[in-house]
């Protein structure tokens, strides 16, 4: 389908309301990237959103927007929160999908010689895979309080220091979690993988800072050239992939009852004040602080890791967990007013300005960290949040540099091993548990970071801080 785009100017673009929109969908990406963008039904996505009950603001698609489940994934809107919608299509299946960064008291030359040798430990230690089960052993109570607390519950049981809750988005843990609202089946799911890394496009990178563009940013963080990072990104594993599947199907049902009709039953939605709206927030929050816990867990396993290859004086500091996947309560200033909503992100990041009271107050003069993985074997970045965010995407940005090709295109004509060898020529070592966790995230996959990253500099949603380039990588 052809879709008519107005630009704006090079960054920003236009979809004006028409048919059953009850909003414009603004797009930002370079002219380069729009062009892969127009390749799949992502921009339709945009538009369907815009139809959504009680929409406040336009539709908003990243510069990483491709084609998800219901709501692009890239994509943020939000929604009046007495009289609006929530959709479970707006936060996905892997509920608080997001990534932590570490940073290490090492350099790139020590981590070198002994990369592979730590990659081998790490894939030890830290359980991956579809069905990946944990070192935790959970009992049923134990789980509900994760589920309540969140990284929170590590730290209080001497797994984790404090600055692992702290330095987390919302400190670990949503507030209003409800673990009577998530079913036997999704806590099934879920008890044995708390620790686990997942699969498809999760992972577990050692990297190094390759440059600094930001040096004030950069102290506040502890970064500096040379020195030798980690980023973890995983979710909520089996526990909020079930969640997303009971709701689903529940508001599926429930739509004709609030006499809501929508162009794709994939934004399957309800009033955020119904009672299957408020089930949904409550078992999302508790997916969220599971998510929280889960890469807590796999911090926990990974400082065994460094300490077994570099000894005790190995250090792993949490600089900062965002979530990419989430529906959140929030007020924002919007056409001059301020508005209590609910935004969703999907495969998108916040990205709150400096001064902002919910940002740990030792990044507060800079802004809030942002957190943006590349592909496999390419660059992840590390930005800070800005008054252009407020004010244009709710305090939102991309989450990575977003699909170019489906996992189904990915692995056509390539072999795992050639792909290994290529990678491992350019200084990257990789450990998966399959073959397809290779073959489905080659770097070829994705759009260009890099170019990713310009718009959102460019267009003033966020400034670069430092480009990480990876050394060893883990795939599910």
């Amino acid at each position: 389908m052809d879709i008519r785009i107005e630009s704006i100017d090079g960054l920003r673009h236009r979809i004006p309301q028409h048919g059953r929109m009850r909003t414009d969908a603004i797009v930002y990406a370079s002219k380069e990237l729009l062009e892969q963008i127009r390749r799949d039904l992502s921009l339709q996505q945009a538009v369907n959103v815009a139809t959504l009950p009680g929409i406040v603001g336009p539709s908003l698609a990243m510069p990483d927007i491709h084609q998800g489940y219901g709501f692009p994934i890239g994509g943020v809107a939000a929604t009046d929160w007495n009289e609006g919608v929530v959709s479970p299509g707006g936060v996905g299946f892997d509920i608080n999908c997001g990534v932590r960064l570490v940073r290490t008291n090492l350099s790139r030359d020590e981590v070198h010689s002994r990369i592979r040798e730590l990659v081998n430990q790490a894939f030890r230690d830290v359980p991956c895979g579809t069905g990946g089960k944990g070192r935790l052993k959970l009992t049923e109570k134990e789980l509900n309080e994760v589920l309540e607390k969140g990284a929170r519950w590590l730290v209080d049981r001497g797994y984790s220091p404090p600055r692992d809750a702290e330095c987390a988005e919302e400190g670990g843990c949503l507030a209003e979690a409800d673990p009577g609202a998530v079913s036997a089946r999704a806590k099934e799911r879920g008890r044995p993988q708390l620790g686990t890394l997942g699969s498809g496009n999760h992972f577990l990178e050692i990297q190094y800072v390759q440059r600094v563009h930001y040096p004030e940013a950069a102290k506040a963080m502890g970064l500096e050239e040379g020195q030798v990072v980690v980023l973890i990104h995983s979710g909520s594993r089996g526990l909020g992939h079930q969640v997303c599947t009971d709701f689903l199907q529940q508001m599926g049902a429930a739509m004709k009852r609030y006499g809501i009709s929508l162009p794709d039953r994939q934004l399957a939605c309800v009033p955020i004040q119904s009672p299957e709206g408020q089930a949904y927030l409550g078992a999302m929050r508790a997916s969220a602080n599971f998510a929280w816990a889960n890469r807590t867990a796999i911090l926990y396993f990974l400082r065994d890791s460094f300490e077994r290859v570099f000894g005790k004086s190995a250090e792993l500091v949490t600089i900062y967990d965002v979530c990419h996947n989430i529906a959140k309560r929030e007020r924002h200033v919007v056409d001059g007013k301020e508005r209590d909503v609910l935004v969703h992100r999907k495969g998108a990041t916040r990205a709150f300005p400096p001064g902002h009271p919910e940002i740990p107050e030792v990044y507060r003069s800079i802004g809030q960290p942002v957190l943006i993985p590349g592909s496999m074997g390419t660059a992840s970045w590390v930005l800070c949040g800005t008054e252009g965010a407020m004010r244009e995407t709710f305090g939102s940005v991309c989450h990575g540099a977003g699909r170019l090709m489906s996992r189904t295109a990915a692995k056509k004509g390539r072999n795992a091993k050639e792909v290994e060898r290529g990678l491992e020529k350019r200084g990257v070592i990789v450990r998966s548990e399959t073959k397809n966790g290779i073959l489905e995230e080659v770097p070829e996959a994705y759009k260009d970071v890099d170019e990713v990253i310009e718009v959102v500099e460019q267009a003033g949603l966020a400034r670069k801080v430092a480009r990480l380039r990876p050394m060893g990588v883990i795939k599910g």
